[in-house]
């Protein structure tokens, strides 16, 4: 089976220092793989170049079979990739369900028009709604972004990017913030994701119960350089890892 996303010596630099420094990797279609790493890892950077929010100073970004390393994040987004970031990215002055309305219009390449009432249009509410139920929102579809809760913005955000109909999602610390209380339905959104068995999905995550309970593999970044790739097992039996990770560096900072 081909890869969905490959890359190949991808290496960013910043003055001196070396971000990410080389990492060849491929990713199965229909996958989960979590990224792990210490304080200083490059695990965000490395988000960043296969979203296309950096250029590399060399290698190159393949998604399948495609070479996108030079194309833009709006361009790699109408290709199939999402991205999810640490701190929500929703409108807070539209209602949950018009968020979601834009994305599916802006996916269907349907011009937004934000003071027609969406019932005018019951095609996009109808695929708006589904996808709201996937996430477990749709009793607040009209309620303002701006009044949910840290996690039910989390949620929304997943919502409008599964409604670009992404291949490839890539979420970078999706509990970041959330209270204990919050954390579960998270969990269950994304887990429920996996088991549809039809998208690629990216971790970074910090908490190690949640990535070893989700992930098919793990790849482990440090300082840059990846360090193993493997099963949850292989990769916690490592002794390399172990003493480079686990051994009780920083799990705090990507």
């Amino acid at each position: 089976m081909d890869p969905i996303l490959k890359t190949e010596d991808l290496t960013i630099s910043f003055g001196g220092h070396v971000a990410v420094d080389g990492v060849s990797l491929e990713v199965k279609p229909n996958t989960f793989k979590s990224i792990i790493g210490p304080n200083g890892a490059g695990k965000t950077t490395f988000f960043n170049l296969l979203s296309g929010q950096l250029k590399p100073t060399k290698g190159k970004v393949i998604f399948k079979g495609t070479d996108i390393t030079n194309l833009s994040p709006t361009i790699r987004t109408r290709k199939g990739i999402g991205r999810s970031f640490q701190i929500t990215n929703v409108f807070p002055n539209l209602t949950v369900l018009e968020n979601v309305r834009l994305a599916v219009q802006s996916q269907k390449n349907v011009f937004y028009n934000m003071y027609r009432h969406v019932n005018q249009d019951p095609t996009m509410k109808e695929i708006a709604m589904n996808w709201l139920e996937k996430v477990l929102l749709d009793n607040k579809a009209h309620t303002l972004a701006k009044n949910l809760a840290h996690g039910e913005k989390r949620k929304l955000e997943l919502a409008m990017l599964l409604a670009l109909e992404t291949e490839l999602l890539l979420l970078d610390e999706p509990t970041a913030g959330m209270s204990l209380e919050e954390v579960p339905a998270i969990l269950d959104v994304i887990r429920k994701l996996k088991e549809e068995k039809n998208r690629t999905i990216i971790l970074i995550e910090h908490k190690m119960d949640m990535v070893l309970d989700l992930s098919d593999s793990l790849m482990v970044l440090f300082h840059g350089e990846l360090l193993a790739d493997g099963s949850p097992e292989e990769i916690m039996n490592n002794e390399l890892v172990q003493s480079a990770y686990l051994g009780g560096l920083s799990h705090d900072a990507s």
